[in-house]
């Protein structure tokens, strides 16, 4: 005959006791209201453990902030926007041409996704400025955001001066941008977004070594994950510190 475990007895009476005593009175708090159960689903976006506490960088150039220059173009309803449009604004912005046939659809397509996750927030927009000012007119440019589904009225598709355009890419952000003939589409660009906060400052986390990351892969959705070169998406990222600028 087998002697009774007795460790085991003893962890199922206690058990037991537990459950007569303290059962009922958790069932009782739940019925007053004392705990609830609440789900982590927000309107616009979760974020993932980051707190506001979680400050972004600035970009200093020169022992300075810096900070989105000026410029005036005209946008998709033949308006003229200017810089000082997106102040009290978060924005996202990019260099992209509507012919593209690499890497536009998908840097546009993760920005349609950006504009989904902030639906009712009036002070997030996108700045989409074309490279092929000459080709990109107001109508091209119209037909391609409703192509996209484009419903944020902050979200403008950008045309203007080649010239001014290809300056303020190359020099004011220093975000490729290039006429080359045998480049697919006959351009070359970066597939970066520049992530501004509302006073107009160009902000991003931090890297592993403590650095500045300054951009955001727009190449990769979240989906893809991570690409042939082994290259990780940082539009859940972008994401994430959108919503910290906001809550500054």
């Amino acid at each position: 005959m087998k002697n009774p475990n007795y460790s085991y007895i003893g962890i199922t009476f206690i058990l037991l006791v537990f459950g007569i005593i303290f059962i009922p009175k958790i069932v009782k708090r739940v019925k007053q209201g004392d705990i609830t159960r609440t789900e982590s689903r927000s309107k616009n976006l979760k974020l993932n453990g980051a707190t506001n506490t979680n400050l972004l960088s600035y970009l200093i150039i020169n022992g300075e902030k810096r900070k989105v220059p000026p410029f005036s173009f005209i946008n998709q309803n033949r308006k003229t926007i200017t810089n000082e449009d997106y102040k009290g604004k978060v924005f996202v912005l990019e260099f992209f041409f509507t012919t593209c046939p690499t890497i536009c659809p998908k840097m546009n397509q993760n920005l349609v996704s950006l504009q989904n996750s902030f639906p009712n927030r009036s002070d997030f927009g996108i700045a989409s400025i074309t490279i092929n000012p000459n080709y990109d007119t107001v109508e091209v440019l119209k037909d391609y955001a409703d192509q996209y589904g484009v419903i944020n009225p902050n979200w403008h598709f950008l045309t203007g001066n080649q010239e001014i355009i290809y300056e303020l890419a190359n020099s004011g952000f220093n975000l490729y941008a290039a006429q080359v003939d045998a480049a697919p589409g006959g351009f070359e660009h970066s597939g970066n977004f520049a992530l501004i906060d509302k006073s107009g400052y160009i902000r991003s986390r931090l890297d592993d070594f403590g650095n500045p990351k300054i951009y955001y892969r727009g190449t990769l959705s979240q989906l893809e994950q991570v690409n042939d070169e082994g290259e990780f998406e940082e539009i859940s990222e972008l994401k994430e510190d959108i919503l910290k600028l906001l809550n500054e």
